[in-house]
């Protein structure tokens, strides 16, 4: 059951559903519907909702950064519509009010876990799509997702994106990796790698797989530089 009338979501939302039912079915939960046919539930809009996002975000991305590769672009992409961010954005929204759970369910804290927040914020981006197309759902994804673009785009940033992206920036080519040692058994390799970077000394980092190794490395230049700070 719902703690407010959905009424008081759409004016949250701005914008008012032609058909109501796709709201109701974007803010059920399956443990509600236990597989009956009298309760639709908001799988099939989350899937679509799902999509909606990942177009939206592209297209965001695209226009935002004008310069950056598909390299670049991608983890961004990836940070923007990752389950966590659509929970925030279900926060933002007050979405849990608002979801149809069972008793169980909701006892069990399901208005606060992140998994249903990102499903049924996916699902309601389905539902606005369905009801009022593109416009509608990026109604919505402008009041959350556009102004903190930037801000939500580096969460789960790794170290060597946040160097490509720093030499992109200062027209630096990219960073050149080199495997400097590999030891170790087979079953407990250790390697050392450096990262070159156009005018800059070389610095190094080790770890267990090559691609840690060069995390490493591209963490110890970027804070010997400045980028970054040792809590990063």
């Amino acid at each position: 059951m719902t703690r407010r009338d959905d009424h008081v979501l759409e004016e949250r939302l701005n914008y008012r559903f032609s058909d109501k039912s796709l709201l109701k079915r974007a803010l059920t939960h399956s443990s509600l519907s236990g597989g009956g046919d009298d309760v639709r539930d908001l799988e099939r809009l989350e899937f679509l909702g799902d999509r909606v996002l990942g177009l939206l975000t592209a297209e965001a991305l695209w226009r935002r950064y004008p310069d950056y590769e598909e390299g670049l672009l991608a983890p961004r992409l990836n940070a923007l519509v990752r389950k966590e961010t659509c929970a925030k954005a279900a926060t933002f929204f007050g979405l849990d009010d608002h979801i149809r759970m069972s008793s169980w369910e909701e006892g069990a804290g399901g208005r606060k876990k992140k998994a249903i927040l990102g499903d049924v914020m996916e699902a309601l981006l389905g539902a606005l799509y369905v009801d009022g197309g593109l416009e509608a759902a990026q109604g919505v994804y402008e009041q959350y997702w556009t102004p903190n673009l930037e801000a939500l785009s580096k969460f789960h940033r790794d170290s060597k994106t946040a160097l490509q992206e720093w030499t992109q920036r200062k027209k630096l080519g990219t960073p050149d990796y080199d495997v400097l040692e590999a030891d170790g058994p087979a079953h407990a390799p250790a390697f050392k790698v450096g990262v070159k970077v156009k005018g800059f000394k070389p610095a190094r980092g080790e770890g267990k797989s090559k691609r840690a190794a060069q995390m490493a490395a591209a963490q110890a230049f970027l804070i010997r530089e400045g980028v970054w700070t040792e809590n990063e």
